[in-house]
């Protein structure tokens, strides 16, 4: 039973899994990892310093796999923005066919996408955004829930909500993220109306995932609780492991004349970056969601999305047919 779906059929990918962009982790051994084992792997651009930079590493990744694959291209608010416009260049001078982009005002990269052949996959945290998008012209949604690592949103509206409210007014394909890690997820996510999964914290306890083992470890031990909720008194809630950095943010934020300066220091991405590359569990923010709680071990990628795949076939053609089959009970 193959879960062939309109998702797996944009993309030309086999199973419906995608590896969500993120910060440090997004390189070319993850991304070419999920996507020899049947799934959608994806580089995050500013992960790289510069847009040559991208370009090596998009290199690098091609030699690791023949397989489809994307770039996350990240638009945020800045003071002193990154030159989107050379690294969305980047991205079509090395030919790469499909592109996640998330963030601020997307329409002008995705316009040049569009225009030069590549799908465009739009992260969204709401309905109303994945209708905006739909309407700016990408090819598909990737929705995002309330259990998501990284910016669930100012809604507060968890997956097994938003999920079907969106399917029921996008005409797209949607990936559905924020909670999956297991089998019973992608049959869930299916069942809610969705073409797919996308797993960020997930695929950082892999064997490909370029952190520490220590990061891995601690993301197994964790449990569902393991989260902390940051930013969310300058509306831009943010979800990340619970550790004493994110206490520390936390604590600090709850002060009545709290302001966005007193934490800085405290949750810079070169911080964050230390973390995962040295296992210093409290070097800075791990960004991570609350399927924590359903992390059980480090498996390859291929182990993990061939397990992810078998379990919802098993669910789908097992335990719930098995449900419309049987007889209704005697009265």
């Amino acid at each position: 039973m193959a879960l062939r779906t309109r998702f797996t059929e944009l993309v030309g990918i086999e199973h419906p899994i995608v590896q969500g962009g993120m910060m440090w982790v997004g390189r070319a051994e993850l991304a070419a990892a999920v996507s020899n084992a049947g799934g959608l792997g994806i580089l995050t651009a500013l992960t790289q310093p510069s847009p040559d930079d991208l370009r090596r590493e998009i290199d690098r990744c091609r030699s690791m796999t023949d397989k489809p694959f994307g770039v996350n291209l990240t638009i945020l608010p800045s003071v002193n923005p990154p030159p989107y416009a050379q690294y969305r260049k980047a991205i079509i001078d090395s030919g790469v066919k499909i592109v996640e982009t998330a963030g601020h005002k997307p329409q002008e990269h995705v316009d040049d996408f569009k225009a030069r052949g590549i799908k465009v996959v739009h992260k969204c945290t709401a309905v109303r955004h994945a209708l905006s998008a739909e309407r700016m012209g990408v090819d598909a949604i990737s929705i995002d829930g309330f259990e998501c690592a990284g910016h669930p949103g100012e809604d507060d509206i968890p997956g097994l909500i938003l999920i079907p409210a969106a399917a029921d007014k996008v005409k797209i394909p949607m990936i559905a993220s924020g909670g999956f890690g297991d089998g019973r997820g992608l049959a869930a996510a299916l069942a809610l109306g969705a073409d797919g999964i996308n797993m960020g914290t997930r695929f950082c306890a892999t064997a490909e995932a370029p952190i520490h083992r220590k990061i891995k470890e601690f993301l197994v031990a964790n449990d569902e609780r393991s989260t902390n909720l940051i930013f969310r008194k300058f509306h831009n809630t943010g979800r990340v492991a619970k550790n004493a950095i994110s206490d520390r943010v936390v604590e600090i934020s709850a002060r009545p004349e709290a302001v966005f300066e007193d934490i800085r220091d405290y949750v810079s991405g070169a911080k964050g970056r230390v973390a995962l590359e040295t296992g210093d569990i409290d070097a800075g923010l791990v960004w991570a969601g609350q399927i924590q709680g359903l992390i059980h071990d480090i498996p390859t990628c291929d182990q993990l999305v061939k397990r992810i795949v078998r379990d919802a076939e098993q669910i789908i053609r097992g335990r719930l047919a098995g449900m419309l089959a049987a007889p209704e009970p005697a009265l």
